[in-house]
């Protein structure tokens, strides 16, 4: 099914760049991608394109560079918004790019990330699908095996449990078992996580689900300015990339650069430099972390935090330097306790790193029971910033 409706949806990149389009900022571009030529009109144009040179990840220094930018200049966006003009950036840049999902064209998607991006770029670009994760997902796969880049969102991540075969046994996989003659460039991106009595359904947290899948890189944005980052970073990648947006941080606002900047994919965040102890978190618990560490800080502790981002494959070169100088590690996740993120990152820790401890490494993550509906029960099954105050106090005696 994935490839033959591959061949309807590439037409997508003749049709995009037969249409006059915004100039791209006069910025220099680097990575390898097939651009469509098919608006030459040339024969067999739909299979073959000119290559254009782009690099798929940045360096240290250049997004460094970025931040301190962010700071002197920039503008101000919500989350949802940084993604959003992440998507426009790139489809302006590359006809290839295309997004497909349920209510993504003319509704703008469930949190507005695709808001008005049918009317700039077209309906074949901006695809609105029927409710059929599977379906769309594995057409996704057939337009990456056919040239395209396509986004694909998930209206909830826990929807996408719909699509795990395609996302599994194709997304995964058909690099490898082709032999190296298909590279699918997708992006599998939407909203998960505890929200606000958003219900069991609705509240999960799929990390866990995905990470045992070879050939899948996974990424987690917490900020405006990550996300952006990342999403281009996740667009301009030859490996199937799924990004983890939270649904309680869209409404985040930060100012980013107006230059353009992206962030590499398999490399840590280092938040907040510290000397005690190493804090290893991402997504939503960042922001309980940080609010722990000012009580740490009153209490004469300075823990040093790391936003992993990553989280397939870990950032180990970061994490090592960091439990090298502080020698104790917690790990904070909303992720499940059982088979999660956190159980994999202590198992890469102890592998790697394990004279350089000098206390057991503590996880503090979600309790294994389906999210209640009741606030007060919500707030009972994700960490809490008590309880990681309590934990470093813990680790530090």
């Amino acid at each position: 099914m994935a490839a033959a409706a591959s061949s309807a949806l590439h037409a997508v990149g003749a049709v995009a760049s037969a249409k006059p389009r915004s100039a791209a900022p006069a910025v220099a571009r680097r990575r390898s991608v097939r651009v469509a030529a098919a608006a030459k009109g040339g024969p067999g144009s739909s299979g073959r394109g000119r290559l254009v040179t782009r690099s798929a990840v940045a360096a240290k220094a250049d997004e460094a560079a970025a931040a301190a930018g962010s700071k002197s200049g920039g503008h101000e966006l919500l989350m949802f918004e940084a993604l959003r003009e992440a998507l426009i950036e790139e489809m302006n840049l590359d006809p290839t790019v295309c997004v497909m999902g349920e209510d993504v064209g003319h509704y703008g998607g469930s949190y507005k990330v695709t808001k008005g991006l049918a009317e700039m770029f077209g309906d074949l670009r901006v695809l609105d699908t029927p409710i059929a994760e599977n379906s769309f997902t594995g057409m996704g796969v057939g337009a990456a095996m056919k040239g395209l880049r396509p986004v694909v969102e998930g209206m909830n991540m826990g929807f996408l449990l719909l699509a795990y075969n395609q996302i599994s046994n194709n997304c995964g996989m058909l690099h490898y078992t082709s032999g190296g003659q298909f590279k699918i460039p997708i992006v599998i991106r939407g909203p998960g996580g505890v929200g606000r009595q958003l219900g069991a359904e609705h509240s999960q947290r799929l990390e866990s689900y995905f990470q045992s899948i070879p050939g899948l890189q996974m990424v987690a944005c917490s900020t405006p300015y990550n996300a952006k980052g990342l999403m281009k970073a996740a667009i301009r990648s030859e490996n199937p990339v799924v990004l983890f947006e939270h649904v309680l941080l869209y409404n985040l606002k930060e100012k980013i650069p107006d230059e353009e900047y992206i962030c590499c994919l398999e490399e840590a965040e280092m938040v907040r430099p510290g000397e005690h102890v190493t804090i290893l978190t991402y997504s939503r618990m960042r922001y309980h972390v940080m609010q722990a560490a000012k009580t740490l800080v009153n209490k004469g502790y300075d823990p040093e935090v790391i936003d992993i981002r990553s989280l397939k494959p870990f950032d180990l070169h970061t994490i090592g330097n960091s439990i090298k100088k502080t020698h104790r590690v917690l790990i904070v996740e909303e992720c499940m306790r059982t088979g999660g993120i956190g159980a994999s990152l202590r198992s890469a820790i102890i592998d790697n790193f394990w004279d350089y401890l000098d206390a057991p490494i503590m996880c503090l993550s979600s309790q294994d029971v389906p999210t209640p509906y009741a606030a007060t029960l919500e707030d009972a099954t994700v960490v809490q910033p008590a309880q990681i105050v309590a934990a470093v106090e813990q680790i530090c005696q």
